[in-house]
């Protein structure tokens, strides 16, 4: 008896999933999840405010999609080291030189800007701007896995988790915009520097909830994986990078169209219609207790993702792009969240931060890179031509991810498997 209550308990939680405001109530939550909201609404102000301020002072989308591609490509490659530096040493650790790091090099760049100094020096002030960028999002993961190991709330935490970084996706390039065009072209990444620095110190010092950090000798007898030994995990990057190319491609595209049209205050206000059909979609993939295996709800929701993401190009007004942004947004949130949910499946516990990095770091890498075709091509070609980016990179994901999707199976799904228990019960329930 005593085992198949342990049989049917866990299959309960699934069907009955607990919502939100039970998640909401887990004792000490609030004391990471306000100063970590703070601490990671500038990641979604960097990388337009970048665009703006660039391309005020230099005249050109390509070079100021050259500059933040450039700060994109140093947060894609040094996250993942950071977040592996979190997971061994503690996060507190990594985040005090981090933040100083950034806010210095954030101030650094907009300095170099307004005073027009030469292209090289931007980039050389990009680099580090980019590698110090704090990775609170991982971060906070990491600290819900702690809070609720083992609990049926970790799949509404990581909705909940996407909703945030949607929900910041949603206020930070209005913010931003709003602030460099309304203010001053610099005040976007200046608050941006002021922010990272303010709420990265506020949430450092919650040392109560972040992850235990091993000893020495703890480290010795605990062999670390490295979480790109997981093949699941490299497909999941390839994933992520078309998800970037989304947000990179849209954020310059949307800036060009706007201004092309002699609006361009409209450029927030379209990427926020974007932002916001993310949100709400991650509102209610979260609340919904999925019975489709979670490998096979990325691949669905990533076929809609990039038959939506192929349609941009073609709006040839700003109420159709508005709907067809709309479309994209509701897209995306169910890819990241179905891929963050299957880190929690097929990464270890000690690598879990790293992984999480990883995913980060491609999100910024694909926006990176499609913030630079599409500065290329908004300034080589038609208004608009930058809105190709999206679909190439999403087709080109989705057709990796088809071909390689048995790697997202969980293991233990396979290890059930292998006992005799069926195929489809165990893989098939989320």
């Amino acid at each position: 008896m005593p085992e198949k209550a342990t049989v049917t308990d866990p299959v309960k939680a699934r069907t009955e999933r607990p919502g939100y405001g039970q998640l909401l109530r887990t004792r000490g939550a609030w004391t990471f999840l306000l100063p970590g909201f703070a601490a990671r609404q500038p990641f979604a102000m960097l990388t337009i405010s970048i665009v703006l301020l660039v391309q005020h002072t230099t005249g050109s989308y390509g070079t100021a999609g050259a500059v933040s591609a450039t700060t994109g490509v140093s947060m894609a490659l040094f996250a993942p080291y950071s977040g592996k530096l979190a997971d061994r040493f503690g996060q507190r650790a990594v985040l005090l030189p981090g933040v100083l790091v950034h806010s210095a090099a954030g101030l650094t760049l907009t300095v170099l800007a307004l005073s027009g100094a030469p292209t090289w020096t931007l980039f050389l002030a990009a680099v580090p701007t980019g590698a110090s960028t704090p990775q609170i999002g991982p971060m906070v993961r990491a600290r819900w896995g702690v809070k609720l190991h083992g609990s049926p709330l970790m799949q509404t935490a990581a909705a909940f988790e996407s909703v945030t970084d949607e929900f910041t996706f949603v206020l930070g390039p209005l913010f931003a915009t709003a602030l460099c065009t309304g203010v001053d072209p610099a005040a976007g990444l200046i608050t941006e520097a002021a922010l990272t620095l303010v709420g990265g110190l506020l949430f450092a010092a919650q040392k109560g909830t972040q992850p235990a950090v091993r000893s020495v000798g703890e480290h010795a007898r605990v062999e670390h994986v490295s979480a790109l030994r997981v093949p699941g995990v490299r497909v999941l990057i390839v994933t992520f990078l078309g998800i970037g190319a989304v947000f990179g491609g849209m954020q310059v595209s949307l800036a060009a169209y706007s201004e092309a049209i002699g609006r361009p205050g409209l450029n927030g206000v379209l990427y926020g219609i974007f932002a916001a059909g993310n949100m709400l979609s991650g509102l209610v993939c979260g609340a919904v207790a999925w019975k489709i295996a979670p490998q096979r709800r990325l691949l669905i929701g990533y076929t809609a993702l990039a038959v939506t993401a192929s349609g941009l190009w073609a709006a040839q007004s700003v109420v159709v792009l508005a709907g067809i942004g709309l479309l994209v947004g509701v897209c995306i949130a169910p890819s990241l969240i179905t891929g963050y949910t299957l880190v929690e499946r097929i990464v270890p516990a000690t690598s879990r931060t790293e992984a999480f990095t990883w995913l980060t770091g491609a999100v910024a890498l694909g926006q990176a890179a499609a913030v630079t075709v599409a500065g290329q091509l908004e300034d080589g070609f038609w208004d608009g031509a930058g809105f190709l980016v999206p679909m190439g990179g999403t087709v080109l994901a989705l057709v990796v991810m088809f071909l390689l999707r048995s790697r997202l199976v969980p293991p233990s799904a396979g290890r059930t498997v292998a006992r005799g228990v069926g195929h489809r019960v165990p893989v098939a329930v989320d």
